[in-house]
């Protein structure tokens, strides 16, 4: 476990208190995420962390790294950059369920198709928690918000399948609840080569909470951990007995395919002649 000194070690504690509310599980997955920076023993000068606009992506301004806290929807883009220029990097991308799967989805389907070397970090709260409470891409169905007060009754994107169809090549889903296991996909994921990406299914207790009779944090943790449930075990449920429920675990582990950077890289060499 990391110890409170060399938390404090990763943070810019001139910039606390958090813009969070009390209980968010914001604040869990930033803790994993400098467990897994911790575990991997990773120089702090050759990991860079980038975030767009959002609850979730205000975490760039928290923690000592080399940060970029860019546009919203576009985190992917300038990490992208980032490691092209800088391919030695551990390059982490941070965002919520809006920011990465609404304005920034193009960029997210297309850094899974070329297997760009970054890790993603979906801080996946249902709901657009900063602007509102307004229904996000992957607010449930049945679901309230401020914009679906009868209800969502749109599809919900569902991170995992559509990081498979587009060609991640790490592909896993924890909640904040499941802190042990958020932690080891978080390792796994930054240590792996190519595009990975992590679903942390996280509570924003004050609007997707409120708005469904869970208002206080500790309910919505029971949610997650009552409505979980891991890859085998789902493959012995109905559709039905599935409806609603988180399923998580690791769902890909690809090494085998190059990377972005690797054909990019090649691509020069063959322009150059081969020097």
């Amino acid at each position: 476990m990391l110890a409170i000194n060399d938390l404090l070690s990763y943070l810019r504690i001139d910039r606390w208190p958090t813009v969070w509310c009390p209980g968010c599980g914001n604040g869990i997955i930033l803790k994993a995420i400098l467990q897994s920076i911790h575990n991997l023993s990773l120089r702090r000068d050759r990991v860079a962390v980038i975030s767009g606009i959002g609850c979730s992506s205000r975490a760039t301004g928290y923690i000592d790294f080399n940060t970029m806290h860019t546009l919203h929807g576009r985190a992917i883009a300038f990490a992208t950059g980032v490691k092209l220029s800088r391919p030695e990097f551990n390059v982490i991308v941070l965002g919520g369920d809006g920011d990465l799967l609404s304005i920034g989805g193009n960029h997210f389907i297309h850094a899974c198709r070329r297997n760009v070397d970054i890790t993603v970090i979906v801080f996946n709260n249902m709901i657009y928690g900063m602007t509102g409470g307004q229904n996000s891409p992957t607010t449930p169905k049945g679901k309230i918000a401020s914009t679906a007060p009868c209800g969502n009754f749109e599809t919900p994107i569902d991170v995992v399948k559509l990081a498979k169809a587009a060609g991640a090549t790490y592909i896993a889903r924890s909640t904040v609840y499941h802190y042990t296991m958020l932690t080891r996909y978080l390792t796994r994921a930054i240590q792996h080569k190519g595009m990975a990406v992590v679903d942390v299914v996280t509570n924003c207790h004050t609007y997707f909470g409120r708005y469904n009779k869970m208002p206080e944090p500790a309910e919505m943790l029971e949610y997650f951990k009552s409505n979980s449930v891991t890859i085998e075990k789902s493959k012995t449920l109905t559709p039905e007995e599935l409806s609603n429920k988180i399923v998580i675990g690791e769902f890909e582990s690809d090494e085998s395919r190059p990377t972005f950077y690797e054909m990019y890289e090649h691509c020069l060499k063959d322009a150059s002649g081969g020097e």
